[in-house]
């Protein structure tokens, strides 16, 4: 190997904030369905049976510091899983992860929260997780309240909230953790459309700060908008890996019928 080619492959191994080699994640599902307390009784004494279901297989890719990268597929075809394995919630069967930078993840509804606890407790507890401490958090607390649009909610218990609130509540905290890496899964379920307008307007500043955001989404025209490259997922293993356009334009054509891509044109025509 060449002295620029070892120098250009360090460079690269440098910008490299995520590597994801060769993983895979595998789940047992039990075929028996205990619903009574006598079948509870009986499966004591039964041999248990599992089917082996395959969320991820042989999974490998790199994410440069300060992409923004979307991770796309139908349902059931391991996004999610993915999400989870990169924030450490999932470890991996075979394969590895390593990530060079502090991660912020806003992975499902009020994951973390407590719900005996007020919105103001669940603030410091879960920003506490992320890594910030006390007096971060006091900083940083007003500007939490105020993005996520439960202020006078702010003392009442989380087990209170509506989805919304706690959404709005997690996604908020999520985004003031000050990481390098914000992982998202399905942000644009969060709130109402003026919610999901501010949620796209700190998509754009954490691109123009350099940081690093993967998006699961099932929004493909928002995914195609913002993302610099895209990993196409397909039967728990990778389709396709590229530019934000080429992989979500293969996405649509493998799941929507002649007549929708048709009628998708025609309105993108009558919005320009």
């Amino acid at each position: 190997m060449s002295k620029k080619t070892k120098k250009k492959k360090k460079l690269e191994e440098k910008n490299t904030i995520i590597r994801v080699e060769n993983v895979s994640k595998f789940f047992r599902v039990p075929h028996q369905k205990i619903d009574s307390l006598r079948g509870m009784f009986v499966s004591v004494f039964s041999k248990k049976t599992y089917e082996e279901f395959v969320a991820l297989e042989d999974i490998s890719f790199d994410i440069k510091k300060g992409e923004f990268v979307g991770i796309i597929g139908k349902n059931g075809s391991g996004k999610s899983t993915l999400l989870k394995i990169l924030a450490g919630v999932y470890m991996p069967d075979s394969g590895k992860v390593v990530i060079n930078g502090r991660i912020s993840p806003f992975l499902e509804l009020g994951i973390g929260f407590n719900p005996e606890l007020s919105g103001r407790d669940n603030i410091y507890l879960n920003a506490t997780i992320l890594g910030l401490n006390r007096r971060e958090i006091n900083e940083k607390f007003d500007k939490i309240v105020e993005f996520s649009e439960i202020g006078r909610f702010i003392d009442q218990k989380v087990k209170n909230y509506s989805s919304g609130m706690q959404s709005k509540l997690a996604f908020s905290v999520a985004i003031h953790a000050n990481r390098e890496i914000l992982l998202m899964d399905e942000v644009l379920a969060v709130g109402d459309v003026a919610f999901q307008k501010k949620c796209l307007n700190i998509f754009e500043n954490y691109k123009n700060q350099g940081k690093t955001v993967v998006l699961v989404s099932h929004a493909i025209d928002t995914v195609e908008k913002y993302c610099d490259k895209v990993v196409y997922l397909s039967n728990s293993k990778i389709k396709k890996i590229g530019s934000s356009k080429e992989v979500c334009d293969e996405f649509l054509r493998d799941n929507l019928t002649k007549e929708q891509l048709k009628e998708m044109k025609q309105n993108e025509g009558n919005c320009i």
